[in-house]
């Protein structure tokens, strides 16, 4: 009994170690910006959750990164010339490159809204833009629903990442410890995803019609 208690106090040490660890490790990718903010792809999905990413989407888009951007997870109250405006580039991109999900609610939903938009694309390649703490978890969600599309990083890093050191801010602590969390079992999930060889979906003939579209 004495040796099976060391045993199990021996793991959960080494469980607690290997989670801090992680957290570090997570943290540290988290909060960097995009190593090559250059890179192009077919098209761009960018993930809602703030005026930083749109702006960011937009600035890609129009530099011609990409010939096509998705905003997954817009609040219906949202107008599409707010969006444009958030968007910063001129009418004539806007209707023809841009389309809007207003479907989703979360990150899972993001992935399955971004996969149905890049089959019916036939979209090989993506640019994800989504906040700095937010892409791990948003690349293994969209990994896992689309295992055959490369997915490009731009991560937008917030203000409070690049003002202050995140382990001198409680606040980013918590939320990185929040975001850690979540990120667990959707990298558990992408894990397994791959070890079993889940099939790729597949693809829907490709669309003729340019115009902005809203993704219900």
């Amino acid at each position: 009994m004495r040796l099976l208690k060391h045993i199990i106090v021996a793991f959960a040490a080494l469980s607690a170690a290997a989670l801090l660890f992680g957290f570090i490790l997570f943290a540290s990718i988290a909060t960097h910006p995009p190593e090559d903010p250059s890179t192009r792809a077919e098209a761009i999905v960018a993930l809602t959750g703030g005026t930083q990413r749109i702006r960011a989407a937009g600035d890609l888009l129009e530099k011609h990164r990409a010939g096509r951007l998705l905003i997954s997870g817009v609040n219906r109250m949202v107008k599409q010339s707010d969006l444009q405006r958030m968007l910063d580039i001129n009418s004539d991109l806007f209707a023809c490159c841009v389309d809007i999900d207003y479907a989703a609610q979360n990150t899972r939903g993001n992935a399955i809204q971004t996969r149905k938009w890049a089959s019916e694309h036939e979209f090989e390649s993506l640019i994800v833009v989504t906040s700095s703490y937010h892409m791990p978890r948003s690349l293994a969600e969209l990994g896992h629903m689309l295992p055959a599309v490369n997915l490009v990083a731009h991560p937008v890093v917030p203000d409070r990442f690049r003002d202050t050191p995140w382990w001198l801010d409680y606040k980013s602590v918590v939320l990185l410890g929040s975001e850690y969390l979540k990120f667990l079992p959707s990298a558990a999930q992408f894990g397994i995803g791959r070890l079993v060889g889940e099939p790729t979906p597949a693809k829907r003939p490709r669309t003729t019609d340019h115009r902005a579209v809203a993704i219900q």
